[in-house]
């Protein structure tokens, strides 16, 4: 995982983090499509995953933030919409470490940030 770049860890996990996110929705009672899809977006636009990484940022292992430091710092050709630059660059770093936890089959370790994130 060490060889893939901070985007396409990010690109990998902000699919990862949305199925986690829609499970817990579903888990806890909701069941209207639009009403999953106004709770959802709260935890997976680029402003509630910097919410997100604000929770668990003092808990992460020092390779976790250099992980996170690969996809924030990653250069994008993409223009952030509805967000600050900022934001969209902690959003994308935040990705990357999803990613690349999930890549490395580090399951438990991600399901408990997710735990500590949607509590």
């Amino acid at each position: 995982m060490n060889q893939l770049n901070g985007l396409t860890l990010a690109y990998l996990g902000d699919s990862i983090y949305e199925v986690y996110i829609r499970e817990s929705l579903l888990e806890k009672g909701y069941t209207k499509v639009e009403k999953l899809h106004n709770e959802a977006i709260k935890y997976t636009s680029a402003k509630g995953q910097k919410e997100a990484l604000d929770k668990i940022f003092g808990v992460l292992t020092e390779s976790e933030i250099q992980v996170f430091k690969r996809g924030r710092n990653a250069n994008s050709d993409r223009k952030p919409k509805n967000t600050n630059l900022a934001t969209y660059k902690q959003a994308t770093g935040f990705e990357a470490l999803i990613g690349f936890l999930y890549l490395d089959n580090k399951k438990a370790r991600l399901e408990e940030l997710i735990q500590i994130i949607i509590k």
